[in-house]
């Protein structure tokens, strides 16, 4: 029996029900969440990871790491978010940042020994506060929901049908999606990251050059222990290099006109 449904085109409608928007370099999205909801969630994790993780207590590592990201998040919109951000350095070695909704930011000491100065902390930052700016983490969540959704009801139409081997083509279109959809929408968000937080490390007075000295960095940290870019949820330091210096014309026109240069020391 021929199906009259497929994962696609249930998806597809019920995109025609959802909230489409803009990201910041053009790309379309779909966000299903507000973001007062977005903020809440944040602030939560936010909590639980500082219950749950040693924060440093050097002073030295932890105001060099603010007057970075004080540095970067005056660039960064109200209409994103117009408090105060809260800026916490865990003692952890693994090499890690990250930025969560509502003004939030972590720095672990591990990617202090990667980036070797204040710009190419900048670029870290930047990049994770790109996230933020880009709602990256309402378009995932948005698009859990939408393929769950998909999944859901490709597997009441096998059903319904009797269609022979059910679980081997649910297993197949869940494959599918992984390597079709979700990994390549990582990508997609690493690389505006990457570009979004060269314009704020550039707008901010830092060096926009240096973001490639950190990827090579990054690149030697890692050993060359990376799997295939095709199945990996971030782009290969290579292809973010490629993407940085693509677009650092511009960035560095930014960097010129910048009205000051910060000075973060350790």
């Amino acid at each position: 029996m021929k199906l009259k449904f497929t994962t696609s085109t249930v998806i597809a409608a019920v995109l025609t029900l959802t909230a489409c928007a803009t990201s910041p370099t053009g790309r379309n999205q779909v966000l299903l969440y507000s973001e007062d909801q977005l903020a809440q969630m944040g602030s939560q994790a936010f909590t639980g990871m500082k219950e749950e993780l040693k924060i440093s207590n050097k002073s030295v590592s932890n105001n060099y790491v603010q007057c970075v990201a004080d540095a970067i998040t005056a660039q960064v919109p109200s209409t994103v978010f117009g408090g105060e951000w809260e800026v916490v350095v865990f003692d952890d070695e693994q090499i890690n940042a990250f930025a969560l909704p509502g003004g939030k930011i972590g720095v672990y000491t591990g990617i202090l020994n990667v980036a070797e100065n204040q710009h190419q902390l900048a670029a870290i930052i930047g990049h994770e506060v790109g996230h933020v700016i880009a709602e990256h983490g309402n378009e995932r969540m948005s698009q859990s929901t939408l393929i769950n959704v998909g999944s859901q009801a490709v597997g009441q139409v096998l059903a319904a049908n009797e269609v022979p081997q059910s679980g081997p083509i649910m297993a197949a279109i869940g494959l599918g999606m992984q390597v079709g959809v979700q990994l390549p929408f990582s990508r997609t968000h690493e690389s505006e990251a990457d570009v979004i937080g060269l314009q704020l490390m550039a707008k901010s007075g830092f060096d926009p050059r240096q973001s490639v000295n950190l990827w090579q960095n990054m690149d030697a940290a890692s050993g060359g222990e990376r799997p295939m870019e095709f199945l990996s949820t971030h782009p290969a330091p290579q292809t973010r290099i490629d993407n940085l210096q693509a677009n650092m014309q511009a960035a560095y026109a930014d960097y010129q006109a910048a009205p000051s240069r910060p000075s973060c020391t350790r």
